[in-house]
């Protein structure tokens, strides 16, 4: 069969003919590929910028779905010709990380055993999944649109972890990408009208047909705004580029209280510079993105009195007289 396979010794991406994998392990499913889907961390890994593996050539590709030709004999939820989707991720199912629901910080799991960056991927006319990492396609759902599940599942964790979003924020999406585009039509979906894209290509801003109403801006555009006016900013920000300096764009633009969700992946040696009145500081935006690192800033007390005296009175003598 065909392969589209990556050597990182060797730096090297080819299509390589190699045979049909077969079943080994009777959790496993062979399923064909009708669609596989091109990320940015696949260019990231050709590029030799994103952690992938470095033992052998192996097939890149972990968005992708397809049709169940074959089966372990230890599968009972899937039969052959089911249509399904792959979670490429998955984890080790015995450390701490995995046993509290957060397999995606596994050290032997989630990014450290990825189908596609570390495991054989979709990038091909067949691969073999564990069964506990395929998911059947519903019925209304055509082939094409389930490609995208790898892809929306990661906005669906960025979108639980940066909610509550109230109806009438002012939200900012950096990078009229695909990523930008399923980010727009999640928040058009869930009612948000107070949307602004920012993309630096205009051809690409073109692109962009999902009717949602929403204005398409250029950074330019946007620093222009905010010289003109210093309120011009944004209770949300969603980065889809993984560029430091469209993150520091960004930052510059939140609102007081706002959130910045960085979403696109960047070169894991790139920092952002940050300013916080006369403070600078460095951070990875790769390290944010991979520890889900929460940054809380706090300003003064607002209404927090009454809590400090009731907080004094339970301390009582035990915290508050020690000599």
């Amino acid at each position: 069969m065909d392969a589209v396979q990556f050597s990182l010794k060797e730096n090297k991406l080819e299509l390589a003919k190699i045979s049909i994998p077969t079943i080994s392990n009777p959790h496993h499913v062979l399923v064909k590929v009708a669609y596989a889907g091109v990320c940015g961390t696949d260019l990231h890994i050709i590029d030799g910028e994103f952690p992938c593996n470095t033992n052998r050539p192996f097939t890149l590709g972990h968005e992708f779905c397809g049709t169940i030709v074959d089966i372990g004999a230890e599968v009972k939820s899937f039969s052959k010709g089911d249509q399904v989707a792959i979670n490429p991720s998955n984890g080790c199912n015995t450390c701490y990380f995995c046993h509290i629901g957060s397999y995606n910080y596994c050290k032997n799991g989630g990014l450290n055993s990825t189908i596609g960056i570390i495991r054989d991927g979709g990038w091909a006319n067949y691969v073999l999944v564990p069964d506990e990492q395929v998911h059947k396609i519903p019925e209304s759902v055509t082939m094409e649109q389930a490609v995208l599940s790898e892809p929306i599942s990661c906005l669906v964790r960025g979108w639980d972890l940066i909610n509550p979003i109230a109806i009438g924020q002012k939200i900012l999406i950096i990078g009229a990408g695909i990523i930008g585009n399923l980010f727009a039509a999640l928040l058009h979906l869930q009612g948000h009208k107070k949307v602004a894209i920012s993309e630096p290509n205009v051809k690409r801003s073109k692109l962009l047909h999902i009717n949602t109403g929403y204005e398409c801006v250029t950074p330019d555009e946007l620093k222009e705004r905010q010289q003109k006016d210093s309120n011009y900013l944004f209770d949300v920000v969603m980065d889809c580029s993984g560029h430091p300096a469209a993150i520091e764009q960004g930052f510059s633009l939140l609102n007081c209280g706002g959130k910045l969700c960085l979403f696109g992946l960047p070169n894991p040696n790139h920092k952002i510079k940050l300013q916080f009145n006369l403070v600078f500081f460095s951070i990875s935006p790769f390290d944010i993105i991979v520890k889900e690192a929460r940054i809380f800033g706090v300003n003064i007390n607002p209404f927090t009195f009454p809590k400090a005296l009731r907080l004094i009175e339970a301390m009582g003598d035990r915290y508050e007289n020690s000599k």
